[in-house]
């Protein structure tokens, strides 16, 4: 999986700035926000620009870089057979707070579509195992994004 991962890096563009790589956090942050995303089966704009804008804040990349992230992250899960390739990633690169922010950071995704679904919540609690980020955090930072979420039964009114 990480050689077909690092051969597809290989032919992207090269920029002024640095090129992402199979071991880089950022592209195993992208693998898993995407993952998240398309989770439910339905992918919806709304997500996506989340996903880009959640992902440009917390590693401060835009542009050109923030695009082969993002392409990189979104090819490396739809190559990927689990999701352990990533988590191991993150799990040496961030401290535990940061995890739990990042945990935090994929309910925000989960949330943007003012839905939530069981594969979502399930995937959500996979990765926040692998991750080493407790069931009490993940709940945690579950209740918060939930709060900030938007309500499609509001548009009704």
């Amino acid at each position: 999986m990480f050689e077909r991962m690092i051969s597809f890096l290989k032919d992207l563009p090269a920029s002024g700035a640095r090129r992402p790589h199979a071991d880089d956090p950022r592209i195993a942050a992208a693998a898993l926000m995407y993952h998240v995303m398309d989770a439910d089966g339905d992918r919806q704009d709304v997500e996506w620009e989340l996903l880009k804008k959640l992902l440009s804040e917390y590693y401060d990349v835009v542009g050109d870089e923030l695009d082969q992230i993002v392409k990189a992250g979104e090819q490396a899960d739809n190559e990927a057979v689990d999701l352990y390739a990533f988590t191991s990633v993150l799990k040496r690169s961030l401290d535990e707070e940061a995890r739990k922010d990042f945990i935090g950071i994929l309910w925000e995704i989960v949330y943007a579509d003012g839905e939530l679904h069981e594969l979502e919540d399930n995937t959500l609690w996979r990765i926040a195992e692998l991750i080493g980020v407790e069931r009490r955090d993940r709940i945690d930072e579950k209740l918060k994004a939930a709060k900030k979420a938007p309500r499609l039964a509001d548009t009704d009114e």
